[in-house]
């Protein structure tokens, strides 16, 4: 059934009254989309601003906004087209605003993959509203693109986004989704490199999603400079990997192309400046070796060794001017959200630094069942003795965490004042947030930081750097409880990212969600037929 042939209820079928008027008050008015009038005795000058509201969402045009997103809500493509039908009538004549037509061609685009006519109905939508003038924005044009790549026109897709960056309105990654997603499912791997291009000329960053797209159509078109390159793009952007995105890895290194990529002979010379200039861990001097690969998940023991190749994984050095500017953009942020936030840098200042920065709401509340002073000590004390200087962690707690409940009692008193003595105490005033200061004060003493917490809500995402994890995997000490014992996770002495070795191997780190304990798989990739790999792997087994 065409979505357009769709019969029209009445009007007054359209309309979703409160259950307290009476049915009489539908022939009150002969305007669709339209409620009785309500009288004030306040003039509209003084009129406030929740009665504003009121009376907008209480027009015909507002009648129509609520009902197009309760026909979102429950993706309800053929209500919303007869309800649009009915408001452009000439009886209705209701005046459209883009988030109107945001909503219709949001549902038109869900069931375009699977419907033409929803596709085309979408496109007609679109070309009204720009006959009647109302401006798209950034999100009225993405939803366009997807509507293109339902109808499998990739080129149409990539030309929406760049009507977008003319006319001045800034892409964002969803923006280029459906183009990209369209070249990629047609084979085209030029066409979505173009993409690609467009959107870092755009200062757009590419996510695991597009970096896979990119990965799959460039292996699958054989073009092996172009998987390496975006290999280290996913070894800067993403460091792990998906399980999905690895049997796209695994699945190239298998593949005739992979095979025939490389040399067997390269400048060694080159290849340890390449490591020298890029901190380690990658050489970016292409495939290196020729012949099939050897492809499998292995893990690596405690000191970075894997435990199929033999070969070990390296450290990653961060530059001190990463970690100083890191800082800076912490308390920034903090300072802007937090007036109290400059006491803290001076107390730090005056008794800092320290080896170890613990977020002490996270310990206590370990065992979700009240906050446990005897816990924040037995992990005070157990970290301390792990410590070269044996000096006290600096303990951050909020400040009602400090006076009020469990602090009360004797015992913890006498400990808060023990920590307090020890100038390793600092309690974040109300209205503060800790997580701040915890944080600020582990990248300002570049020291460890003992917390579960992953740092992954809104407040670091503010942070919007990629020096974020690879600060967290080098600081972060992580707990578990075996036994009523805590067990202390340290930072692995090797990094935990895609490395490129001198001799020409893989490993790609796959991600294992937050289970400290479970061993993380990795993919192993070694040429069968390198020499240098099998020095290698003798090396190792000396």
């Amino acid at each position: 059934m065409r979505l357009a042939a769709a019969p029209l209820p009445p009007p007054a079928a359209l309309l979703l009254f409160p259950p307290h008027r009476s049915t009489s008050s539908l022939c009150r008015s002969s305007v669709p989309f339209a409620r009785p009038r309500r009288h004030s005795s306040s003039s509209t000058a003084n009129e406030s601003n929740a009665a504003r509201r009121r009376r907008a969402r209480d027009s015909p045009e507002g009648i129509l906004k609520g009902q197009l997103d309760r026909c979102s809500r429950a993706n309800d493509l053929p209500t919303a087209l007869r309800l649009y039908d009915a408001a452009i009538s000439p009886a209705s004549a209701v005046p459209l605003s883009v988030g109107h037509y945001n909503c219709l061609l949001y549902l038109c685009s869900n069931a375009a993959a699977s419907s033409p006519d929803a596709a085309q109905r979408g496109f007609d939508i679109f070309a009204k509203m720009e006959a009647c003038g109302v401006q798209p924005n950034e999100a009225t044009l993405t939803i366009v693109a997807r509507l293109a790549a339902a109808r499998r026109d990739p080129a149409m897709a990539f030309s929406i986004v760049r009507r977008m960056a003319t006319a001045g309105t800034a892409p964002h990654l969803r923006s280029y989704g459906p183009a990209l997603s369209a070249y990629c499912d047609a084979g085209d791997a030029d066409g979505a490199t173009e993409v690609e291009a467009h959107m870092d000329a755009s200062g757009v960053v590419p996510e695991e999603p597009e970096l896979a797209a990119l990965l799959r159509v460039n292996s699958a078109s054989g073009r092996a400079d172009q998987v390496y390159r975006l290999l280290h793009r996913a070894r800067v952007i993403l460091r792990q990997v998906s399980d999905a995105t690895a049997l796209l890895v695994e699945s190239w290194f298998v593949s005739d192309a992979a095979s025939e990529a490389g040399l067997d002979d390269w400048d060694a010379t080159k290849v340890k400046e390449g490591v020298c200039n890029g901190g380690g861990g990658w050489h970016g001097q292409g495939w290196l070796g020729k012949g099939q690969w050897s492809v499998a998940r292995s893990e690596m023991d405690k000191d970075g060794t894997c435990q199929r190749c033999g070969e070990r994984l390296v450290c990653i050095d961060i530059d001190p001017s990463e970690t100083q500017n890191f800082a800076d953009s912490v308390a920034q942020i903090a300072i802007k959200r937090d007036v109290n936030f400059m006491l803290f840098q001076e107390w730090l200042q005056h008794n800092g630094p320290f080896d170890v920065v613990i977020d002490a709401a996270n310990i206590g509340l370990y065992h979700r069942n009240g906050f446990s002073f005897s816990e924040v000590n037995r992990v005070v004390k157990g970290i301390q003795r792990i410590t070269k200087s044996k000096k006290l962690p600096l303990i951050i707690l909020h400040k009602n965490r400090v006076n009020n409940g469990p602090a009360k009692h004797p015992q913890n008193q006498k400990l808060l004042e023990s920590w307090q003595r020890a100038g390793a105490l600092y309690a974040a005033p109300p209205g503060s947030n800790d997580d701040w200061y915890w944080l600020y004060a582990a990248v300002r003493c570049r020291s460890l930081l003992v917390t579960n917490d992953e740092m992954r809500d809104h407040l670091f995402q503010l942070l919007g750097t990629s020096f974020f994890p690879r600060w967290k995997e080098k600081h972060q000490v992580r707990l578990t409880l075996s036994d009523g014992v805590w067990n202390f996770h340290l930072p692995p002495p090797y990094s935990i990212v895609i490395q490129e070795s001198e001799e020409g191997s893989w490993h790609v780190p796959t991600t294992n969600g937050d289970d400290i304990e479970k061993p993380r798989q990795w993919i192993c990739a070694t040429r069968r037929s390198s020499q240098k790999s099998s020095q290698a792997l003798a090396r190792a087994a000396g």
